[in-house]
């Protein structure tokens, strides 16, 4: 559990701070001339805040199943992580709001 916490985060800092954009699915696949009318600044500052917070998730659930020794508190917290943050990742990654005004 912690591994997948540790996996989340190295991938959030990754993209945001080692400008790996390559690793946002999709991105990569774009033209040059595409990928220009996208905040990619932006989109990678949401992924890495979206990696810790699901990383955060999966570590209290690991300290609250391991505290309380109750061991299916770890599978919720992994369902709950990806749960809720793989959509809200795709879906406001995908909004307009990371699109630039091209005038």
């Amino acid at each position: 559990m912690l591994a997948v916490a540790l996996i989340f985060i190295i991938i959030g800092v990754l993209i945001k701070y080692g400008k790996m954009y390559f690793l946002i699915a999709g991105y990569n696949t774009m033209s040059t001339e595409d990928q220009k009318k996208y905040d990619i600044e932006g989109i990678a500052t949401l992924f890495f805040r979206v990696m810790i917070g699901m990383a955060l998730v999966l570590i209290v659930g690991f300290l609250i199943s391991k505290q309380l020794e109750i061991p299916k508190i770890e599978n919720i917290s992994i369902i709950v992580a990806i749960g809720i943050g793989l959509p809200y990742l795709l879906i406001k990654s995908n909004s307009k709001k990371f699109k630039k005004n091209s005038k």
